[in-house]
């Protein structure tokens, strides 16, 4: 499947108040599916000194299905394919990567 197969399959499932007039909606659905991917993730630290069983791997693997969704939602609101945002991204980081700009912080670096 390519991304932006993901996204037309993602987009026939989207069910939220003003689905097309909404980006809030998945924006706010975004954080939440990353903090829950970022709870697994501290629990692993806390609970199994850093190691990712299969179950937790698992576990995680669907949240991060979660992100995708939203991500996918939130793209679709603002009218951009997936395929264009991920190669939109790699363009910014194979320049930073040129620039010895990698690492640090700010957009515009």
């Amino acid at each position: 499947m390519d991304i932006n197969q993901y996204q037309r399959g993602a987009r026939a499932t989207a069910r939220y108040p003003d689905v097309g007039q909404n980006p809030i909606y998945p924006t706010l659905g975004l954080a939440g599916e990353a903090g829950e991917v970022a709870d697994k993730v501290k629990k692993v630290l806390r609970d199994r000194q850093g190691v990712f069983d299969l179950n937790t791997r698992e576990a995680i693997k669907l949240e991060l299905g979660d992100v995708l969704w939203y991500v996918a939602q939130l793209a679709s609101e603002l009218g951009f394919d997936l395929e264009d945002v991920a190669q939109a991204n790699l363009d910014k980081l194979s320049s930073r990567a040129a620039r010895g700009q990698i690492a640090g912080s700010g957009d515009d670096r």
